[in-house]
């Protein structure tokens, strides 16, 4: 399912922001009977007009979710066309019989998918990399008190809520205030300008580390086709499919379905295999 399969519309294919907010706003909202008609339309007759009229009455949903995140400074209608994505997403995964209306399910969706698109897009440096940072970097705006700098019992207070260490509020909050500085320098002037570029140091270019990149390059590669052979068939596949592949990023639960188990059965396998991969590589290094 996607979307230009759907013909859903698009913030770039309006004449403007305005004009998509104002078309999505028209779609009609369904009722819980036509959303599980039209819900078991798609998932019992493969009814591609059904899903893309849950995904036209949700549209507005998006919209709003995609205007709470306007603060990092990420473009209205890329946020709108990622949480479309997510909604597209949702739709698909939606079970009418659970007895859950899709708004409630495709919330997640959405704001994973949004999620994702910021700390891909936000500085060029990753600002949060595991769940902690994760959950601080879209939480720490809402929950500072003011612009000021956090105080001792303010960032107590912040990790007690947030079930985090203090010493990671303390780091977030560095990182998001921080500025962005430019590499090259830049002047109006006729004279040389001088920035961060020109101190720093290329160690790439002696032959010698080149080499040594190469061809630790190569044991890597060699010792990470050995590892994989070494895995089951359903483990090689999981690891392909959510670190190896063009595509990859396949999600636990897109995994949980293929293989009909859990998603958090999904994840042991994934780190049982990994962990017995990681031992080949080093073996085969000599690290």
């Amino acid at each position: 399912m996607t979307t230009t399969a759907l013909a859903i519309p698009t913030p770039a294919s309006a004449s403007s922001l305005e004009s998509y907010i104002h078309a999505v706003q028209s779609f009609p909202m369904l009722s819980v009977e036509e959303e599980r008609d039209l819900a078991t339309r798609f998932h019992q007759r493969d009814d591609v007009e059904a899903a893309r009229m849950l995904v036209l009455s949700h549209l507005r949903l998006v919209v709003n979710i995609a205007r709470g995140y306007l603060g990092y400074g990420l473009p209205h209608a890329d946020l709108i066309q990622e949480g479309n994505i997510g909604l597209m997403k949702a739709v698909r995964r939606f079970d009418p019989e659970r007895g859950v209306r899709l708004v409630s399910f495709a919330v997640h969706w959405i704001r994973a998918e949004i999620h994702d698109f910021i700390l891909r897009n936000w500085r060029m440096v990753k600002v949060a990399t595991t769940k902690a940072q994760r959950k601080l970097f879209f939480n720490l705006r809402s929950l500072k008190p003011g612009s000021d700098t956090l105080s001792p019992s303010e960032v107590a207070s912040i990790a007690q809520q947030l079930n985090v260490k203090e010493a990671d509020v303390v780091e977030m909050e560095m990182r998001l205030g921080g500025q962005d500085i430019a590499l090259e320098g830049h002047s109006d002037s006729d004279e040389d300008s001088f920035g961060p570029i020109d101190y720093l140091a290329d160690p790439h270019d002696e032959p010698s580390v080149v080499l040594e990149s190469s061809e630790s390059g190569m044991l890597r590669e060699r010792g990470l086709e050995k590892a994989l052979h070494k895995l089951d068939p359903r483990s090689r596949r999981i690891v392909e499919a959510r670190w190896l592949t063009e595509d990859a990023g396949a999600t636990l639960h897109d995994l949980a379905a293929e293989f009909g188990v859990s998603a958090e059965r999904i994840r042991q396998i994934e780190q049982k295999a990994l962990q017995q991969m990681k031992s080949v590589i080093r073996e085969e290094i000599g690290d």
